[in-house]
This record gives structure tokens, sequence and C-alpha cells, in this order.
């Protein structure tokens, strides 16, 4: 017997068309270097139409990928949905990678456009003929003074916008890909994660729950995370999905203008990664606000950073966690009842775990060679994996060799974790050599090998070293060619034409020799046990 309910398609025009209908009244105010500005969910539902009209006439192939490069503001949310809801696949492009990557991602997602902010236009331009199959670039005027080339291939967004006519917007498949973000959370080549309109719907109610972000029609949600990075943790379809204001950083991204937005436009929500808390602590502290909620993920959030929010502004530090391949988010530590009555210290503790998955999401430790189950005693630790509506089955034309999920139909998370009786993850370490610095991935096999291109330098492995702003820092260790010299000022002058300049190592230690495992392989467990006590000044 089946039942007999209706089998309307979860799609993210639907999500917009409920806010369209239901919301007008809620506002989107953006922080740009031109200054503040504000419309409502109606005058942005409205541009919004409008945008989709301005696809079809560029000429946007039916699931064509429109990539975007720029930061959380309203002109960025009208893409998050003009796109997906005209068929096509939004494909946020971020503008603190490398140009290589760019490059690459933007090739291989195969991105016909760009909507570009004008503050950020510098960075793209240089790299727009190594991007095969852009056609045009649209630059977002954010009041920035970059100056805009004169090329046919530059168009104004709001010279567009001004030429259009609203458009009706109907998905009917919700299987169809809505967005495509990547991620460099391992060696190799940059991945390609890829959302359907139905796990974009999904997510979004998950994360409205009270267990995860608990958005409602009266908060006024500030995503510090950006736009460009794991989906901007779907904030930005939550927060217009549940009738909640937003609130948009822009390009202002300095940490007293946080502050004094969360302040000036009574933010109730926000979120972001640790080391952005840790610079807008000094700013928020004893002044008055209206937050409710602090999220936070990307990395582990210092305990202590925790407790001083907790003191010093009134509540402490909500952990999520997450992955770009979890849509991104799949559990928060929200503090359960029976903790409500424990001490600081045990409270403090348990914020900082990975917490309780959320509905739709179930999550398993094994051994990641038998897929034996480990118990859930919060002492064996296993590799978790996780399975769901918004969690990845796989990747987008991945490398040869690349596999995301096991045969039995659960996805690899590389995090090695623990669970307790009651299912509460504890992430304990990383199952690859990936350094995370400020909520971003370091491949540690791509410094090394960088460093080794050096002439001078017989071995190189790179270990995350502790660092009480970026949650981690690279430490590179150098073993130099008989009858060579080289000073670690020259291994980083070596560098830096070749990584991100984020990605440079925070210090150069010279050994003997690079500790091997028995198969010959570097032993980065050595080596951390040898700079166990190596400290890193803020």
């Amino acid at each position: 017997m089946r039942g007999l309910m209706q089998d309307t398609p979860l799609t993210v025009d639907a999500i917009f068309r409920h806010v369209e209908q239901h919301y007008g009244d809620g506002t989107i105010v953006t922080n740009n270097p031109g200054g503040i500005t504000r419309v409502t969910y109606a005058e942005w539902a409205q541009r919004t139409r409008k945008l989709g009209d301005v696809l079809n006439t560029l000429g946007i192939s039916s699931d064509g990928r429109v990539g975007t490069f720029g930061w959380n503001s309203q002109r960025h949310l009208e893409l998050y949905f003009a796109a997906p809801s005209t068929g096509r696949v939004l494909h946020t492009l971020n503008v603190r990678l490398f140009p290589e990557q760019l490059t690459y991602i933007a090739n291989h997602a195969e991105d016909e456009v760009v909507f570009v902010d004008r503050s950020v236009l510098g960075i793209l331009w240089p790299l727009i003929d190594t991007m095969t199959t852009v056609r045009q670039v649209v630059v977002m005027d954010d009041g920035a003074d970059t100056e805009i080339p004169d090329d046919a291939r530059i168009l104004d967004y709001e010279t567009l916008l001004a030429d259009a006519e609203p458009i009706d917007f109907h998905v009917e498949d919700e299987t169809l890909a809505a967005s495509m973000c990547y991620t460099s959370g391992t060696t190799g080549n940059p991945k390609g994660v890829v959302y359907s309109h139905r796990s974009t719907f999904l997510h979004t109610m998950g994360v409205l729950m009270p267990n995860a972000f608990g958005l409602g029609v009266n908060d006024v949600a500030m995503p510090v995370v950006p736009m460009f990075h794991a989906n901007a943790w779907g904030i930005a379809q939550a927060a217009p999905a549940a009738g909640a204001s937003l609130v948009m950083p822009g390009a202002m991204m300095q940490p007293e203008n946080l502050a004094k937005l969360i302040v000036d436009e009574g933010v109730t929500f926000t979120a972001g990664v640790p080391t952005i808390w840790q610079g807008v602590l000094p700013h928020l502290a004893g002044r008055p606000h209206t937050l409710r909620t602090i999220g936070c993920g990307g990395s582990a959030v210092p305990k202590a950073l925790s407790e001083a929010y907790r003191e010093q502004v009134g509540l402490p530090i909500l952990q999520a966690w997450g992955m770009t391949e979890t849509h991104p988010v799949a559990s928060s530590a929200i503090l359960p009842q029976r903790f409500q009555d424990a001490d600081d210290e045990t409270q403090a503790t348990q914020r900082a775990r990975a917490g309780i998955p959320f509905l739709g999401v179930e999550a398993r430790i094994v051994d990641s060679d038998t897929l034996e189950p480990q118990p859930w005693d919060d002492k064996a630790t296993g590799e978790l994996q996780v399975r769901g509506p918004w969690c990845a089955k796989d990747y987008y034309n991945p490398d040869a060799g690349v596999e995301l999920t096991t045969e039995d139909g659960w996805m690899k998370t590389g995090d090695v974790a623990a669970m307790d009786s009651f299912g509460s993850i504890r992430i304990a370490d990383r199952t690859k050599d990936l350094i995370k610095s400020g909520g971003e991935w370091i491949s540690s096999v791509d410094l090394e090998n960088a460093i080794m291109s050096h002439p001078a330098v017989k071995e190189a492995a790179v270990i995350g070293i502790p660092h009480p702003k970026w949650d981690e820092r690279p430490l590179a260790c150098v073993v130099v060619r008989e009858g060579e010299s080289v000073t670690a000022e020259q291994v980083l002058e070596h560098l830096q034409p070749l990584v991100a300049k984020w990605w440079m190592p925070e210090a150069v230690e010279f050994i003997d020799e690079v500790p091997k495992t028995s198969v010959g392989k570097f032993s980065k467990k050595d080596l951390r046990t040898m700079f166990a006590e190596y400290e890193l000044s803020s």
C-alpha cells in the first residue's frame, strides 16, 4: 500500500516563492565599501525575478554553471536563488584561493559567466583568459574604487537588471543540480560537490530546527561565514525561508565592523569560523547586544574562546560540525538537558564537541579498514562516516581513484572521532595530514612538494602546530641536501610565488632526517611528537 499524499517537488524556487509571498517586509542590510544598503524581501524578490531574465538574455545554457566571485551581499543572495530557480547551477568561487586553483575550478565546473564584486575584480580579471569556458564577467559595483577594464566581455549588473523583466520560476525535478562548491580538503585537485534542489530544501529545514540554528521570523541573522565557503552553512537559504531578516557584512569583514553591525542592526544569530570570533571579541565585549546564538565551525572551537564569550559577551559559542560534502552542516553541540545543572567545566567540555547529528543525518564510527563499528563509549575512536539526504555520494567528475562513499553507502568524512552513549560526536583527529587554519584547509603534501622543488632541499615534511589565533598553522620541517645551504628566509621566498599567502609556513625548522614509517613514508606522527612542545606566537 502506498501513501496518498501529493508529490510536490522540493525545490529552491519553492523556498523563493514562500519568502516572496509571506515575508516581503523582512529586510536585507548589506555593508559595502560604498556604504550600507537596505532592501525588503519584496524588493529583493522582484530583482531576483529580473535576474532570471538576465541569465536568459546572456544566453546561459539551460543547466549552465553561473559562477560568483564575491562577498556576502544582497546581490549575491539574488544569484543564490535566480540561478537554481531558472534551472542553472550556482557555482561559488572562493576569493581566497590561489590563482591556479581558481582557474582549475572554473574550468572543471565549466562556468559560462562569472558575477564578481568590484572589490575583488582585481583578483579575478588577470585570470579571465585562463578560464576557457567563461564568456562574460558581470561586475556588481559594491562601491570599491577598483578600476574596471575596458573590455567587451565586462557587463554591469545594475544596467542588465534595469533592462530586464521579471520572470516566473518553476523547477519540476527536485533531483536537478542547484549549486556546487569545491573543496580542497584533501590532497590533489579541488573536488566539486553538487547540491540538488532536494538536498538544499531538506538541509534548509534541518538547520532551521531548534537543535540546530533555530531561526524564526523574529530573528536577524548575520552570516559571517562567506557565501563562497561551504554554501554559507545554509544560512543564505534558511534565514529567508524562516522570514528572518539578514545582515550581510559585504567586503567589510574587519572585526570592528562586524561588532558594530551586531550591535547597530540588532543581530540575534550569527555564525563564522573561530578566528573571526577571536578578532570580534574585544570589540563586542561589554557592549549591549541582542545576540542569542553565535554559531561557529570550520574547525574546532577552542574551549577558552567559547568561555571568553560566555564571560564577556554573555553567551558561549555554539559549535557546529559539517563539511562541504554535507551541504555542509550535519551536527551541533546544543547542550542537552542532562548537562544543564553541571559545573561550568563540564558544560564547556560538552560545548566543545561536534555534538548530535541533525534529524536526517546518521553517523557511525568504524574501523576504516574493516568497517567494523566501534562502541559508543567516548573512548574508542574510528573514522566518522555519515549518511543522509544532504550528504554527497560522489564528487563531480572526480580524479581516478577518488572514492567518497563506502560499499554500504556511508560517506567517508576523513575525520577520526569517538561517540558517547547518546551518539554525541567528539572529533579526535584527522585521517589525512591536513592543516586547518582559520577554518580553511591547507594541504601539507602540496606544501611539501613546493618546498622540495628548491634545489637545496632534500626532504620536507609539513605538520600543523597549534596556534592561538588560527587554530593551526604549518610548520615546515626541512632536510638540506649534503653540501648545500639554505636559510629559512630563502625557503619562504621560494614558496611565495608557488602557494597562496595564507598557506605560507609559520616557521621553518631544519632537521637531519624526516622520520619514516616501515614502508618508507614520512611519519607525521613522529614529527608531531618531536615538535609537541613547539610554540607559535600570535
